[in-house]
């Protein structure tokens, strides 16, 4: 068993995730300050919280074409308009050099890399297509291929079955609090991620660098 080992999020840590700057490009007649996007973005991505539309897409429970057909019903956008929406998410999440350079460090230190990420199939698929850093990993987990989301507990028991790792010796890297929370709750360390800046200072601080 991996006694020690560093377990990342994807969206929002090691891929930039800014929604309102999203939905200004490809909904500007629907996005056009601050407030609008804001808006918008609830109406469409909910939060992306448990028993949400966008939640059964990450679950893997509903496909692009379903996404499109609830938003749509449920918002009054047309369904081109979400189906821009739901095609242009994959190559707007860039990755963060930051993130890149301090998953470099911990390779270099020796840390094995997991990832463990909400996150649709098909985006799934598109990110391994396009990111080399994949290797980098030992293994991962993506939602829509388990069945399983975050914070769900089952996910986490699910990534110490097949990670073969010892959770409460081990860092897994969200940046959304609910998601560390129940982590921390399953008896995961967990770290909540606002920066590559905080987090690299973060691990320092606990000995992982």
């Amino acid at each position: 068993m991996t006694q020690r080992a560093v377990v990342f999020d994807f969206g929002g840590v090691v891929f930039r995730w800014q929604p309102l700057q999203l939905l200004q490009q490809v909904l500007p007649q629907h996005a056009g300050d601050a407030e609008a996007s804001q808006s918008l973005a609830e109406r469409i991505f909910q939060g992306f919280r448990l028993g949400s539309d966008w939640a059964a897409f990450d679950r893997g429970t509903v496909g692009t074409d379903e996404l499109v057909a609830r938003i749509s019903a449920r918002t009054g956008l047309a369904d081109d308009e979400v189906r821009a929406v739901v095609e242009a998410v994959p190559p707007h999440l860039e990755v963060q050099a930051g993130t890149l350079a301090l998953m470099r460090s911990l390779r270099e230190a020796k840390h094995p890399l997991y990832y463990l990420s909400n996150m649709p199939a098909p985006y799934a698929d598109y990110l391994e297509r396009h990111h080399e850093f994949f290797a980098w990993f030992e293994a991962g987990l993506f939602s829509a291929r388990v069945g399983l989301i975050k914070p769900e507990p089952a996910i986490f028991e699910r990534a110490v079955s097949d990670f073969g790792i010892d959770p409460a010796r081990s860092i897994f890297i969200d940046d959304h609090a609910d998601n560390v929370a129940a982590a921390r709750a399953a008896g995961w360390q967990a770290l909540h991620f606002t920066s590559p800046q905080g987090c690299e200072a973060a691990l320092k601080a606990e000995g992982w660098l």
